[in-house]
């Protein structure tokens, strides 16, 4: 398998100590955030390179001779957000992702499917976790026709452009499971639109993730490698949709997530962790992760995914890349 980065933990460091990284990594790619709720760290001149040649080819020159290429473009985001400087702008950044993905030779984007409010007029998004009753089914097919009437359009415009684009199946997302991407591609008819299979999201949900792979097939245009630890002293008091997350004040550091929106601070008492590969799951497993993708696509890029808050950015890298290349190893 092609196995690489994703360079949100490196925002900290320029282009090309985090090149430096991921080959002392032993890993051969990194994925770009290209805007959403992250910045763009690593591609500041992103309208430059959509508009000048040489722009371009300076900024591919940073990669020659590192043994690193782009594994993928990142702009996670709410493109269906009813905010309109939330929504508007990631919905841009979409679009403009996908321009910046042929230009760099690119064929990948990842990014959300996007969260709508609940009705006209609404300004939070909401999220229908279980619709028992027949307002919260009103709610999801309001937001399923503003998600297909969305996903229509930029599907023709990724396959203009020669790219797919992978959603992450993420929490307060309108798709979020298997079942969603089917009704996904059914209501839009889409044949550049499938999954960014990252495990550690199916894995709270109690979903099988190399079930899922193997259920949607095709589908899984790309992955990350992250993990999670269930907490099952936590889990069984709680359960894990608690919510019992910290408001942080505008004097502490914080993620802005667009707009007036901000990341909440974890439970301190969580139900479930996100832990760098082998905390969770032992190497066996990721080979059988990488085993069902290899399944369905032998040249898909599997990017590690660092949000362990336990280990430090390189600390925390090097554990899960020692994970991952094992269990690359062991394929054969």
């Amino acid at each position: 398998m092609k196995l690489g980065v994703y360079n949100a933990i490196l925002h900290d460091r320029s282009l090309s100590e985090a090149l430096e990284v991921v080959s002392n990594l032993g890993l051969t790619g990194i994925e770009l955030n290209s805007g959403g709720f992250l910045p763009p760290a690593h591609l500041p001149n992103r309208d430059q390179i959509l508009a000048s040649d040489a722009a371009r080819d300076e900024f591919l020159g940073q990669f020659a001779g590192t043994g690193v290429s782009i594994a993928g473009l990142n702009c996670n985001g709410n493109p269906l957000h009813p905010k309109t400087a939330i929504g508007d702008a990631h919905a841009a950044d979409v679009r403009r992702s996908i321009e910046l993905a042929a230009r760099l030779g690119q064929d990948r984007v990842v990014t959300m499917s996007g969260l709508p409010g609940g009705e006209p007029g609404a300004t939070v998004a909401n999220w229908i976790v279980n619709a028992w009753n027949s307002a919260a089914l009103d709610v999801l097919d309001y937001q399923w026709d503003i998600a297909a009437r969305f996903w229509r359009e930029i599907d023709r415009f990724a396959a203009d452009h020669g790219v797919k684009v992978a959603l992450e199946l993420h929490p307060q997302n309108l798709v979020f499971n298997s079942a969603d991407v089917h009704r996904l591609i059914e209501l839009t008819g889409a044949t550049h639109v499938g999954v960014e299979l990252d495990a550690s999201h199916l894995f709270w949900q109690q979903m099988d993730p190399v079930a899922v792979v193997r259920h949607l097939g095709e589908l899984v245009f790309h992955a990350a490698a992250k993990d999670v630890r269930v907490n099952p002293e936590v889990a069984a008091i709680n359960g894990v949709l608690d919510n019992s997350f910290r408001r942080l004040s505008p004097d502490e550091p914080r993620t802005n997530l667009g707009g007036d929106e901000w990341a909440n601070e974890w439970p301190k008492e969580s139900a479930w962790d996100f832990v760098a590969l082998g905390r969770g799951h032992d190497t066996a497993f990721w080979t059988d992760f990488l085993r069902a993708l290899r399944e369905v696509d032998p040249d898909m890029w599997v990017n590690i995914e660092h949000e362990d808050v336990s280990l430090g950015r390189i600390e925390g890298l090097e554990v899960a890349a020692r994970v991952l290349r094992d269990a690359d190893a062991a394929l054969d």
